[in-house]
């Protein structure tokens, strides 16, 4: 289930993600992490869905891991 995170319809609460946050944009480094809600209103992002995640950090999404594991 892995994708490019441009697509907000593709990024849902829960999915694992890896995402660059803010501060990270020059160097691309990427954040793993558990969406909790998306920031980004519109449909496609050429950058990625903006999303919070569960430890609150935020940052657009870069590549869809999968689905949490429980």
């Amino acid at each position: 289930m892995a994708g490019n995170g441009r697509n907000r319809a593709d990024v849902k609460p829960g999915l694992r993600v890896d995402i660059v946050l803010k501060q990270d944009q020059r160097t691309g480094k990427r954040t793993r992490g558990t969406v909790k809600d998306l920031l980004t209103n519109s449909a496609f992002h050429p950058h990625g869905i903006k999303v919070r995640l569960a430890d609150g950090q935020v940052g657009r999404v870069q590549e869809i891991v999968g689905d949490e594991e429980i």
